[in-house]
């Protein structure tokens, strides 16, 4: 077999094979031995017809066919290897010769990773949020712990905000009751805003055994997004209760025995929170300046479906759960489509030139994954998706993405590679330690890369 590369762009070539007619011989035979279990001709037993007969019953033309559907993947993966290409996804094959007995010519054309140059990427300075705890951040979160002790009680006077009521729904749009808007012994908190826009203002002053009725737009089911009227009937008034702010309290929701203990541990876990956020800010804005950095030309086709897949899962799965279609989110976002099919290309792009130059990095580096490695990012990806790590361990090696969560892993110790030699400071000008945020590192790259196509394509180069 004899190959040739011809670039045709930064992130495409096309391929051009010749192959003589004896290597095509073991496809051949497989192709009459397939033929043979397919066909019954009277006189022969079943995979026991000779080749001359298969051919003049059924075609020489259909054997070659066979022959060369089978043959054409090995002799492209061989051209591949032969050219040392990093393909992406499925090629445009086109046969341009098959003489019978003499010669199979092709040619491939198919998307390929870009050759990338990363620069010194030591001068890269970043600015970030200051780590400030301030007493009215603790008093909120001793504030939101003591909402979680609170107790009600039932009142006889009207509904007031913070009350907690037990109220029956009624939905009707155009007249009729929905299968699907009924609800008896919805409690609900006045003032919470959830549930449906227009409830607050219609059950303040309603005392139990009253009723009333608003109108609001449907968020969910199988009217999601029409108008509705509803009608609400108060069956409970209950009044909330808070704990008093004192030691008895710090016992009851806490392990510490006095309340200026609680409010100590309250302030560290916060601190500790923002310095969470402080280190993902940081590997944000150092990915961005490092991106700034490298010319990465964008394999067209590639682009093309990752923003196609971005848009089938937002449609086809977030906004499905929600009840939602496209224009209606885009109505609630005030978003045009084009602003929006703007911003999703804009993101798969960076999703994809992130996930280049990242793999770059991990080769120029020379960074490996170990099997602990592995297993911790693992166990946080099953914690995400709210499967056990067995169930997610193997959901991975039955849909064979484990090469895709090495990936993964080494694109995250890249980026931690790049923040380490970079210099963050904070909004006061002090120089920000991030020694101990390693297990941060990961996260900035998974928002921007997971999901693009650019792994998943090059696992499918064959």
């Amino acid at each position: 077999m004899k190959s040739a590369v011809e670039t045709l762009n930064p992130t495409r070539v096309r391929l051009t094979v010749e192959v003589p007619f004896e290597e095509l011989k073991p496809s051949l035979d497989a192709a009459y031995k397939k033929i043979n279990q397919q066909v019954t001709v009277k006189g022969f037993r079943q995979g026991k017809i000779p080749a001359r007969v298969i051919d003049q019953r059924f075609g020489r033309g259909a054997v070659l066919e066979e022959a060369v559907n089978d043959a054409l993947p090995k002799f492209y993966t061989e051209a591949v290897n032969e050219g040392e290409l990093n393909v992406l996804g499925q090629p445009e094959v086109d046969i341009t010769e098959l003489k019978d007995g003499e010669l199979l010519a092709f040619t491939a054309e198919v998307d390929i990773r870009p050759a990338l140059e990363i620069p010194d990427y030591s001068g890269i300075e970043v600015e970030v949020d200051a780590i400030e705890v301030s007493d009215e951040d603790v008093d909120k979160s001793v504030e939101q712990l003591r909402e979680r002790f609170a107790s009600t009680s039932p009142v006889e006077r009207a509904a007031e905000d913070g009350d907690v009521l037990t109220v029956d729904l009624e939905a009707k749009v155009e007249g009729e009751v929905l299968e699907d808007g009924v609800a008896q012994g919805v409690s609900y908190t006045v003032g919470s805003g959830e549930l449906l826009d227009g409830i607050d203002e219609a059950v303040k002053g309603l005392k139990a055994g009253e009723s009333a009725t608003f109108t609001s737009e449907l968020k969910g089911g199988s009217a999601a997004g029409k108008e509705a009227e509803v009608k609400v009937d108060v069956t409970a008034v209950a009044a909330r209760e808070l704990p008093a702010l004192d030691d008895d309290f710090a016992q009851l929701a806490s392990e510490f025995d006095t309340l200026e203990e609680l409010r100590a541990d309250s302030a560290k876990r916060l601190g500790q929170m923002k310095k969470y956020d402080q280190a993902t800010q940081a590997q944000e804005k150092v990915l961005d300046e490092l991106l700034k950095l490298v010319e990465v030309p964008m394999p067209e086709k590639l682009l093309a479906d990752e923003i196609e897949t971005r848009k089938h899962n937002l449609v086809n799965h977030q906004l499905a759960q929600m009840g939602l279609d496209l224009a209606k989110y885009l109505e609630i976002q005030g978003k045009t489509e084009e602003e929006f099919d703007a911003e999703t290309k804009e993101q798969a792009e960076k999703g994809i030139k992130t996930q280049f130059v990242l793999d770059e990095l991990v080769n120029k580096e020379k960074l490996n994954v170990s099997q602990e490695e592995l297993t911790e990012h693992l166990m946080r990806r099953a914690q995400s998706s709210g499967m056990s790590p067995d169930q997610f361990a193997q959901a991975v090696v039955e849909g064979g993405q484990v090469p895709m969560l090495v990936g993964e892993v080494a694109r995250g110790k890249a980026l931690a590679v790049v923040v380490e030699a970079a210099t963050v400071k904070d909004t006061n000008g002090e120089v920000v330690d991030l020694d101990d945020e390693d297990e941060t590192a990961e996260t900035v790259e998974a928002s921007e890369a997971e999901g693009t196509d650019a792994e998943k394509a090059e696992k499918s180069e064959g």
